[in-house]
């Protein structure tokens, strides 16, 4: 069995998420009440147990903005607790002026591997995240994440695929950082137009060769898991940017609200199965390795 990194997955305390676990309110994944308590390592450990992943990265969950340090604080301090996580995408706002001062601390935690800031922006309000369609093209939030080289850091980048343009002007004007390109796109339109759409999309963005795509979140619009969704999607992300450009994330515990970690990872591996193992290997372990420094 290949070791798996799963390179997407949140671990939280109730108390500490009052934006993401606040009051209830529709939600891109649906409804969330199963998953509104707190998350702990032990618990994700226990999903995991069996399924031969070996080591994770944690992804920011949106704690309130002005906590942005104190969520890398508490993950550092699980990950010395417990050894898990292996490193950590923090948030920092990419809107401010000079993004130095939040970045600086930031660094101080010896995971730190990347931020993200979500720039998704949909016309479904249900959808949206970032407050207009073409953030990524700021040049105050392109001058900040191209500061990111500076720490080595990379940049999980989270927009929709009619958001090509703007996410293409980023990645040209901060070519020493790497993007990593959340759940593929975050494909929602499931008819043949959307996905033609998509793919051009995606076609366009991959010509970009400092960005990889995460196989993740694949559930998100759909609320399940769809073995034969997650083959599709697998297979033509794989296409677009190659398997040494692509890597796993199990978006969990979002995931959770419609499956288990054993059913997940197996959907996925299915989905590889008819790939190379060398390409299997890049998929579910080496690109994220390196991306992640690991």
């Amino acid at each position: 069995m290949i070791p798996v990194i799963d390179a997407h997955h949140h671990i939280w305390r109730q108390t500490d998420l009052p934006w993401l676990l606040g009051p209830t309110q529709p939600r891109i994944f649906g409804p969330y009440d199963a998953i509104k308590r707190d998350y702990p390592i032990e618990e994700y450990l226990a999903d995991i147990a069996g399924t031969g992943v070996v080591k994770s990265v944690y992804v920011q969950a949106n704690w309130a903005p002005n906590w942005f340090a104190d969520e890398a604080a508490w993950v550092q301090e699980t990950a010395e607790r417990t050894g898990w996580p292996h490193a950590i995408v923090g948030y920092c706002d990419m809107t401010q002026k000079d993004a130095r001062r939040d970045l600086d601390r930031l660094a101080k935690y010896p995971l730190m591997r990347g931020v993200r800031q979500q720039l998704h922006w949909h016309e479904n309000p249900l959808y949206r995240f970032a407050k207009r369609p073409d953030l990524a093209a700021d040049p105050t939030v392109q001058k900040n994440v191209a500061r990111l080289a500076d720490y080595g850091w990379s940049f999980d980048l989270q927009v929709f695929s009619h958001q090509v343009e703007s996410a293409c002007a980023l990645a040209d004007a901060c070519p020493d950082v790497t993007f990593v390109l959340q759940h593929a796109g975050m494909l929602e339109d499931l008819s043949e137009a959307g996905r033609d759409s998509w793919r051009r999309a995606m076609k366009t963005l991959a010509r970009r060769k400092n960005v990889v795509s995460k196989l993740s979140a694949f559930g998100t619009f759909i609320h399940r898991n769809d073995p034969e969704h997650i083959a599709w999607m697998v297979a033509e992300t794989v296409a677009i940017f190659g398997p040494k450009r692509c890597l796993y994330g199990s978006n969990f515990p979002i995931e959770k609200l419609w499956t288990d970690y054993q059913s997940l990872i197996g959907a996925f591996r299915d989905a590889a199965a008819p790939l190379s193992a060398a390409a299997r290997k890049a998929i579910f372990h080496d690109t994220a390795r390196r991306v992640y420094r690991l």
